[in-house]
């Protein structure tokens, strides 16, 4: 997830990004209504999640430099810090990360009374101006992300801010891109514990891995339905830096591919119904990702999003009235920020067939 961000962020700084037409704004009525920016300020957002009882949302974002003359850097100034705010006119984000290193993947814990998230707070050079040590990620230098080493997966006590973080992996190199699932019991997670990226799942308090996929190539971003029997993420099983998504049980063992071409599609999450699915692919064009919409059991789509420039990371809120996602096209500055929108997940007539 982490990683995905770093696309987010190169592909904000695309100044050719052009204003929505007429004709793609009534498509993406189709399924959305009232859009709105929901973060402003940072120098860049993304990546948020609701809270159970979708009053809330947990986030990564980095802080704008602040005003000064011959700015000295600071170690990890560019790297996302997780915010937790109300979803409520001027309200203020909160930070629930430590300020230092790199953090990704933030999501509520089902109760609603703490978030985990990943960071390398915790590596002895976390201090030091420079990128983080760990593999990468990339195609190209404008797709390319990073796997800090020491990344570990922690939780943020949310009713007493003063409790120090629990971390519930500690392992050398990458474990982030965690989620609970919705009985709170289960979370899973992507790892490189093995030497590749894999995905694992672990109880609640970090004990028991236990390792799903077994194959070759990046296995990421892992979201458990939530009627808790299925597994959806992202793989590139190819070696070419392409990601295709793919559906499983929490068990492993009934892994079935759902996309398969030479885009890069990913950052899929679940509708409430278990069936359903979002997420994000350069279908038309490496610059301007949109969001689809899928049916896992019958493999129709449609396409959600119609705007240029970067739509991604799309998530529901857990009733799946509201869709949030990250968009860089739709900023003044062309630098990621949260949308929200009211869903429908049937669209009303249109008079006309969605473009592909």
């Amino acid at each position: 997830m982490l990683a995905l961000c770093l696309i987010v962020a190169t592909l904000a700084q695309r100044p050719e990004a052009v204003a929505q037409t007429a004709e793609d704004a009534a498509q993406e009525a189709r399924h959305l209504k009232n859009i709105r920016q929901v973060t402003y300020g940072f120098d860049r957002a993304g990546e948020g999640y609701f809270s159970p009882d979708g009053q809330s949302i947990v986030f990564q974002a980095v802080p704008p430099i602040p005003l000064s003359i011959f700015h000295s850097p600071h170690p990890n100034e560019d790297g996302y810090q997780i915010y937790r705010a109300e979803l409520s006119a001027d309200a203020v984000p909160k930070l629930i990360s430590t300020g230092k290193g790199r953090c990704t993947c933030a999501y509520f814990r089902p109760d609603g009374k703490a978030v985990l998230f990943s960071s390398n707070h915790l590596d002895p050079d976390v201090d030091k101006l420079g990128p983080p040590r760990g593999p990468a990620y990339s195609r190209t230098e404008r797709y390319k992300w990073e796997f800090p080493e020491y990344t570990d997966i922690f939780v943020r006590d949310l009713t007493n801010p003063q409790a120090p973080l629990v971390q519930l992996t500690d392992t050398p190199g990458y474990d982030a891109e965690a989620s609970y699932s919705a009985d709170g019991k289960t979370i899973a997670f992507t790892s490189f514990r093995d030497g590749d990226a894999e995905i694992y799942v672990m109880d609640a308090d970090g004990s028991h891995p236990r390792r799903i996929t077994n194959a070759k190539g990046y296995d990421g971003g892992p979201f458990i339905s939530p009627d808790g029997k299925r597994l959806i993420y992202r793989s590139d099983r190819k070696s070419n830096d392409l990601l295709q998504v793919f559906v499983n049980s929490v068990q492993g063992g009934a892994e079935r591919q759902l996309t398969d071409n030479e885009e890069v599609n990913w950052g899929p999450y679940w509708y409430s119904d278990s069936r359903h699915i979002v997420y994000a692919t350069s279908k038309h064009g490496h610059g301007n990702y949109e969001i689809y919409l899928m049916d896992v059991d019958s493999g129709k789509q449609d396409r959600i999003t119609f705007h240029e420039g970067f739509d991604g990371l799309p998530v529901f809120s857990p009733d799946g009235k509201r869709l949030m996602w990250t968009s860089s096209g739709r900023t003044p500055n062309k630098k990621s920020q949260l949308f929200i929108a009211d869903f429908v997940i049937e669209p009303e007539p249109a008079g006309t067939a969605t473009r592909p």
